[in-house]
């Protein structure tokens, strides 16, 4: 059997064609596999698990059959839904992963991430992003009423795609010093994440760096077999034909 990691799906009720391919990648591929690392941005934006939305039952729903059917499910916090709680984890019956996090399996070891941490050369991002994890933040933006906190989701997701219109490409890509230290901390030869939807498999100096894509007219998927890593894509619209992009 397998271990799958996805990332970066951003489910929003105005993308219904994608929330209709990540249940049927839960029922068809997902539900075949051993486990399923989900290494966040699972939503476009999450205020908080009281969340009213038909999107968020459905997801926590569908999340807890595959979980209940013997599917080991991991998942991390994104940029987009750092305020994921542990309601939400109960339901999906889900273990909440650290910000970095090694897995062994089949006598290969990896180290799994979202990947935003990596990107040091955006400072004024790095900068929201320390604000944004510190525990008190967390505390009192999960403590605001639901619609104030709905208008804030709104208006940092604004102020993101305004910003980063402005920036340089390079800047939000991963720092090559910074991927570097975090595999040397860890001691691995194979860095997966997402965040910056460019995938693709990169070698670097301490082994290789795997990066998942965001699922927008593409699904991507990492297979890990037989200490082998498979980057796959397959159509929003087919998301049972799977096809291997790279292989290493």
């Amino acid at each position: 059997m397998s271990v799958l990691f996805i990332s970066d799906l951003h489910l929003a009720p105005e993308r219904p064609e994608v929330t209709r391919a990540f249940l049927s990648f839960l029922r068809d591929t997902a539900s075949q596999s051993e486990a399923l690392y989900i290494l966040g941005d699972l939503f476009e934006a999450w205020v908080g698990d009281d969340d009213p939305t038909d999107l968020a039952a459905q997801v926590q729903a569908s999340l807890g059959e595959l979980s209940s059917s013997g599917v080991k499910l991991y998942i991390q916090h994104g940029n987009r839904d750092f305020l994921i709680g542990r309601r939400f984890i109960q339901r999906c019956g889900a273990m909440l992963l650290g910000d970095e996090h090694v897995i062994r399996y089949q006598g290969q070891t990896a180290l799994v991430m979202h990947g935003d941490s990596l990107c040091t050369d955006d400072v004024d991002y790095q900068r929201f992003r320390r604000k944004a994890r510190n525990p008190i933040y967390k505390w009192c933006l999960s403590h605001l009423p639901l619609k104030r906190r709905q208008k804030l989701a709104s208006d940092w997701r604004a102020k993101s795609m305004s910003a980063n219109s402005n920036k340089a490409s390079a800047i939000m890509d991963v720092n090559a010093v910074a991927v570097d230290a975090v595999m040397a901390k860890h001691q691995v030869e194979v860095l997966i994440h997402g965040h910056t939807h460019r995938p693709d498999q990169h070698r670097v100096s301490l082994g290789q760096r795997i990066v998942l894509g965001d699922w927008h007219d593409l699904g991507w998927v990492i297979s890990m077999r037989g200490g082998d890593f498979a980057l796959q894509s397959f159509d929003i619209d087919d998301p049972n034909q799977i096809l291997t992009r790279k292989q290493q």
